[in-house]
């Protein structure tokens, strides 16, 4: 099988057929003269054209957390969007390819994980108006209400590698110009507490979340379906991520009791919680998420690590494609000198992959080497995904953005966690795959 058949777009739905028929006609036409030229597009278009002078790359944005505690989220993930432009020419071989004869370069914002970082990182990068789109951000908390609005109020595309939580794409609040290949966290919710229920033998839980978005939805997510399967939740606590002594708090979960405790928080609050939580609830299961599996955890939670649970997209399906286990993780690891550090890296390579191919479907290559890329339309473009094989699975976004719309999920327990410091099988002790249809 070739590289790129794997990689295949099995369908794209049309998109205005005004780009259509500037493309086919060569679209040299760019002084508005009619005929369906580029002007004629851009001026139809409410937020314009990129414009792409020749021998000018394509800028694709970052928005990653790539500093502080959660760095190593965020850098795994600029990892995959730069793997992603190695591979335009084909191949995982240290050198670039171009997009319609064009380079391309990265340039990115740290989202800081919060969304005063979302809100700066997103005024920078809509501010540069030959960035195609951006690849972000790590954290919900950066994008819902933040970055999602101050990009798509420029017509500028934001897809998420690792946003999962469910407001991001609910008929509320979904951002047009707001996508995500990562899961919906009402799947991963409700598989955490299918682990739970079935797996574990549990009938009573507790969880803790801090303040972001993504914890307060996921702890959300796994307790309403904690008791729709008949399951007793006996504590809900809530903490600032910048807490550090947590021992009060689990000396009250002891006192109510739970057979389990969830608590899919970030770094160093997930870590610090499971090292104390060793001691004072010797008989509870400790269950963390993605937002937790990392490289960090296990380097701050040292021994105390061992026998922990975690949740996150799972690796081990993955590895069942041998481009991922062979040619991908091979690259990854000469390129930046180490295994992944998280878990959402194939994830942002296949958001940088399926903006490539929007743009191939809507950009007007000029007779003079330029090219003009219409906004609202790489965004209709982006949105007739579908079937698209990628290296996290079949990728087919809805109108409300979730691309991933089956998901499997796995359940690792450290110190076989799948990141860079994980040991011994690194394995998933629990995998289910689920749809949006089929969760709460």
């Amino acid at each position: 099988m070739t590289k790129r058949t794997w990689l295949a777009l099995v369908s794209l739905f049309a998109v205005l057929s005004l780009v259509g028929a500037a493309c086919a006609s060569d679209s040299g036409d760019t002084g508005g003269e009619g005929g369906g030229g580029a002007a004629d597009v851009c001026a139809a278009d409410e937020f314009g054209c990129i414009e792409i002078a020749a021998g000018d790359p394509i800028t694709v944005g970052t928005l990653q957390a790539i500093s502080g505690d959660v760095a190593t989220l965020g850098q795994d993930q600029v990892n995959g969007v730069q793997l992603a432009v190695d591979y335009l020419d084909g191949a995982l071989d240290g050198t670039n390819g171009q997009l319609l004869g064009h380079d391309v370069v990265v340039t990115g914002e740290d989202d800081g994980c919060s969304a005063e970082g979302g809100q700066a990182g997103a005024t920078a990068l809509a501010a540069n108006d030959q960035i195609v789109g951006v690849i972000g951000s790590s954290c919900s908390s950066a994008a819902l209400g933040v970055a999602d609005t101050i990009l798509g109020d420029k017509g500028i595309l934001l897809i998420s590698g690792s946003n999962t939580n469910p407001g991001l794409t609910s008929e509320e609040r979904h951002q047009p110009f707001y996508f995500r290949t990562a899961h919906n966290d009402k799947i991963q919710g409700a598989i955490v507490a299918d682990f739970a229920l079935m797996e574990l033998g549990a009938t009573t839980a507790a969880t803790i979340n801090d303040e972001s978005p993504y914890a307060d939805g996921l702890a959300a997510a796994f307790r309403d379906n904690f008791e729709a399967g008949g399951g007793t939740i006996t504590a809900i606590e809530a903490i600032n991520s910048a807490d550090t002594d947590f021992k009060s708090l689990l000396e009250s979960i002891k006192a109510k009791g739970a057979d389990v405790l969830y608590f899919p928080d970030f770094n160093p609050a997930c870590a610090l919680i499971a090292q104390q939580a060793k001691d004072i609830l010797p008989d509870t299961a400790l269950i963390g998420s993605d937002g937790c599996l990392a490289t960090t955890f296990l380097e701050t939670a040292g021994a105390a690590a061992d026998g922990v649970y975690a949740s996150s997209p799972d690796l081990g399906a993955f590895q069942s494609n041998s481009f991922y286990a062979n040619d991908f993780l091979n690259a990854y690891q000469t390129a930046f000198g180490s295994a992944p550090t998280s878990v959402f890296h194939a994830h942002a390579f296949d958001a940088t992959n399926i903006l490539f191919e929007a743009i191939k479907a809507v950009a007007i290559e000029n007779e003079d080497g330029s090219l003009s890329i219409p906004r609202t339309a790489l965004r209709d473009a982006l949105a007739a995904t579908s079937g698209w094989a990628g290296l996290t699975g079949t990728i087919t976004c809805t109108p409300l953005g979730d691309c991933a719309t089956d998901v499997t999920i796995g359940i690792f327990e450290a110190p076989g966690w799948p990141v860079e410091g994980g040991s011994g099988d690194q394995s998933a002790v629990f995998s289910e795959t689920k749809s949006l249809a089929d969760v709460i």
